[in-house]
């Protein structure tokens, strides 16, 4: 994995935890402006739709950069419309750059011929 592959990747994943905090964040905003006078919808709304933004940007990057297949790119999607799958999205790609950087090492040291 190159330089900028692994950059996509990580961005990817640094902002998917936000992104799925701040989804949550919004929903309990949304059930507090229906239950009582606080209404921090307008302003959570904003913060989690710039970090979905940020989150659909660099999910575009990554799979053009990492040439995963449609099915591992639309999981990817999904997981960022769903309330908690930014949390679920983070650990898999964690995985992916462990595993990415684990068969780095082992082509460099001439254990893999791949």
């Amino acid at each position: 994995m190159d330089l900028k592959t692994a950059t996509a990747i990580r961005r990817l994943r640094l902002v998917s935890a936000p992104e799925a905090i701040s989804f949550l964040l919004l929903l309990v905003c949304s059930v507090l402006k229906r239950t009582t006078d606080f209404n921090a919808v307008p302003v959570m709304g904003m913060v989690h739709g710039v970090l979905f933004i940020l989150y659909v940007i660099f999910w575009a990057d990554a799979w053009n950069r990492t040439k995963w297949s449609v099915k591992t790119a639309a999981l990817y999607f999904v997981l960022s419309v769903l309330p908690t799958g930014g949390f679920f999205a983070e650990r898999k790609l964690r995985r992916e750059a462990e595993d990415a950087v684990i068969a780095s090492r082992a082509r460099q040291e001439g254990a893999v011929k791949a």
